[in-house]
């Protein structure tokens, strides 16, 4: 039986629209569309655009964008951590935090110098704004350029280089001992791994300031699962394994790790040749909603009110109050409709995407804008 229901409007604390730098894969009002048909009130951006925003006046092209798009989803961006993102010196924190940005990260890349990633937590700190983390060490040999796969049967099939546990849980516990340190707020993304969970839960429990978020696409699917060569099924961090999967879900079902969808357009030919060759991501603000209600709510049982928590108040809480959080429209959903999801109908300028035509009856209720 169909029914509807109206919630609080649902946020996505990790996109990318790339603007400025590459509207071939997806312009800020062609995100803010597949934002609207998603279902989700507000968006924030991530910063590694061209050029990256580590600075007010990439902030203000952002918002200036947004309003030109004229579509009713709230967009805030978020600031580098360093400047250009290159890890190498501390962006103008203060001037980000007065132009106020969500956050700061570097996402797409890890901060690797220790005293760079002090120095930033230190000063975040002072602002009570929160650091987010991509959380993936490259050291010891390995790269992202020929390490593109956690350990499973097609890995081993097509000789692919292999990214072990260890890139995201040495990241993962550097940042969490630099929490420490400086009490700044820490927020993980995308996490992956069983390991970077029980890291998350034991400095929770500690008592630090610690969050983390997991993607539909860690939620659903698992690497041993993997039966062919498709770059859709390739992003950063990896997906896990089933126990990765299974603990991932069980940490969401206990309120342990929020909801985002690390929305990742790319133009057609960059996701054309297999893991080896791809780019990493994936296309998801059109697929979050169906997809993490089936995964969490319809296999795990999570309650409705609890699944709806970790798109809107868990979100909520990392976000600076200086972007302006206040009055977001809802977000109504549909269930008991059972149909295909269908790429081609995506707003979104990009295809990358490996839920084509899954079946799913939970479906967001937005204007088409």
């Amino acid at each position: 039986m169909k029914k509807t229901l109206e919630l609080p409007g649902f946020v996505d604390v990790h996109v990318h629209f790339r603007d400025p730098g590459l509207p071939a894969a997806e312009t800020t009002a062609s995100g803010l569309r597949a934002a609207a048909r998603g279902g989700f009130a507000a968006v924030v951006t991530m910063p590694n655009t061209t050029p990256a925003c580590d600075s007010p006046a990439i902030v203000d092209y952002q918002r200036a964008a947004a309003r030109a798009a004229g579509v009713g989803v709230r967009l805030w961006p978020s600031g580098t951590i360093t400047k250009g993102r290159l890890g190498r010196e501390t962006a103008d924190l203060e001037a980000l935090w007065e132009a106020g940005v969500a956050f700061f990260t570097d996402d797409g890349s890890f901060v690797e110098d220790d005293q760079t990633m002090f120095e930033a937590m230190r000063r975040a700190a002072a602002l009570d704004m929160v650091v987010c983390q991509h959380a993936m060490t490259w050291k010891g040999g390995l790269s992202p350029g020929r390490n593109v796969i956690r350990d499973c049967p097609l890995a081993r099939r097509l000789s692919l280089g292999v990214i072990p546990v260890w890139v995201e849980t040495d990241a993962i516990a550097r940042d969490i001992r630099l929490c420490r340190e400086t009490g700044v707020r820490l927020h993980i993304q995308h996490i992956s791994t069983a390991e970077g969970v029980e890291l998350v839960r034991a400095a929770q429990r500690e008592g630090l300031r610690v969050t983390a978020e997991a993607t539909p696409h860690h939620l659903l699917f698992a690497c041993d699962e993997l039966s062919v060569d498709d770059a859709n099924f390739k992003m950063a961090p990896p997906l896990g394994n089933r126990e990765d999967r299974a603990e991932l879900r069980r940490a969401v079902k206990d309120g342990v790790l929020m909801f985002a969808t690390d929305h990742a357009p790319h133009p057609v030919q960059t996701k054309a040749s297999g893991f080896a060759g791809s780019a990493n991501g994936i296309v998801g603000l059109e697929a979050a909603i169906p997809a993490t209600y089936r995964a969490m709510v319809e296999e795990e049982g999570m309650s409705i009110d609890a699944w709806a928590k970790a798109w809107h108040e868990m979100p909520l809480e990392i976000i600076s109050p200086r972007a302006g959080i206040e009055g977001l429209p809802k977000t109504t959903i549909e269930i008991g409709e059972e149909r295909a999801l269908s790429v081609g109908d995506f707003a979104s300028f990009s295809r990358n995407c490996p839920y084509d035509g899954m079946k799913f009856d939970c479906w967001p209720k937005k204007g088409e804008a």
